[in-house]
């Protein structure tokens, strides 16, 4: 079967791969229908992604359908359409006992430590699929979009008294700002790039171009004030440590997006606005309920951000094209088939 396969940083080749084996008993037999492309795989291609090992098979956002399950499986059936969960954890360290498998102490990753998605077909455990009853395929490869949102909105938990802002207006920005909005009393969205901006807005989302004085620019839009719940999903370094200046007295701090370098702070302002301070990972299999939940029930769609096509030939050409200049689109997907799904 093809795949595409990452040699290393700037080496993305498609290649013939054996088959799967037969599932085992706890297994499921997939076909890969929808890969969605994010900013962890133009990292990982241009060689910046803080986890990655080469050689690797990228795509942790999936769409797929079962074809044959193991003896013991009975969550899913051949047939069934599915969104696939990447995070594998190990369900035994002092995390994954907490409930916290998100951030499980030996977790993996499809498409970063595993090989992921860009490929026809692959195993996987059945406990990883969240079947689609009824969603298309479009809407399921992007719950994992949704669920890193999802989940650090949870780890900030805004109320109607809260003021939001969001740093980064690619995909996981967009999905934090959605699913802010569903608790928050109002939720803005910044970004450079204009393009981000204006696609934003467009979308219904308060969204305003970064630059000159942010913390002006950042009260001009909050009436004055500064938000109490910041979100930094851009993954910047220096906007993640510009983050801590826009923190109202007694606010929130989530970063979403990471980065490899020491991120540093001025303490006194800090301390004297008490400032909370979270770091969020993945998502956890109760945030994905709760999101195909809310996808199911029109509360979250993010199908209209998919603005780029590719497929599994394609995407060895595509891919470096993204990685370069990667404002220019919002979410592209790699379509694996079959003819005219949805």
């Amino acid at each position: 079967m093809l795949a595409a396969v990452l040699t290393g940083p700037g080496r993305l080749e498609l290649v013939e791969r054996p088959e799967e084996p037969e599932p085992g008993p706890d297994e499921v037999l997939v076909a890969v229908r929808r890969v969605g492309i994010c900013g962890t795989d133009y990292h990982a291609y241009d060689g910046t992604q803080n986890f990655i090992e080469y050689p690797c098979v990228l795509g942790h956002e999936l769409a797929v359908e079962v074809l044959a399950v193991g003896r013991d499986v009975t969550r899913v059936a051949p047939g069934d359409r599915c969104a696939v969960m990447p995070y594998l954890s190990c369900g035994v360290c002092g995390a994954c006992r907490r409930g916290r498998s998100n951030c499980c102490e030996r977790i993996e990753v499809l498409g970063v430590t595993r090989p992921g998605g860009l490929r026809e077909r692959m195993l996987l455990p059945a406990a990883q699929l969240f079947p689609g009853d009824g969603l298309a395929l479009e809407q399921l490869v992007l719950v994992e979009t949704l669920g890193i949102g999802w989940h650090a909105v949870r780890r900030a938990d805004p109320g109607p008294d809260d003021t939001v802002l969001v740093l980064g207006a690619g995909p996981v920005g967009l999905a934090v700002a959605q699913a802010a909005q569903r608790t928050a009393a109002r939720v803005l969205l910044a970004d450079p790039v204009p393009r981000r901006v204006g696609f934003a807005a467009g979308a219904g989302l308060r969204a305003f171009a970064v630059g000159g004085d942010l913390v002006a620019r950042v009260r001009e839009h909050a009436d004055g004030d500064l938000p109490s719940v910041v979100f930094d999903a851009s993954g910047n370094h220096a906007s993640m440590e510009r983050a801590f200046e826009l923190v109202g007295p007694g606010g929130r701090l989530v970063f979403v997006g990471h980065t490899r370098g020491v991120v540093s702070f001025a303490n006194p302002g800090f301390h004297a606005r008490e400032v909370t301070l979270h770091a969020s990972r993945n998502a956890t299999a109760q945030d994905w309920e709760q999101v195909l939940a809310a996808v199911r029930d029109g509360s979250l769609d993010a199908t209209t951000w998919v603005n780029h096509r590719s497929t599994l030939t394609s995407v060895v050409d595509d891919l470096p094209r993204l990685a370069s200049s990667p404002g220019d689109v919002v979410k592209a997907v790699v379509d694996l088939g079959p003819e005219g799904a949805p």
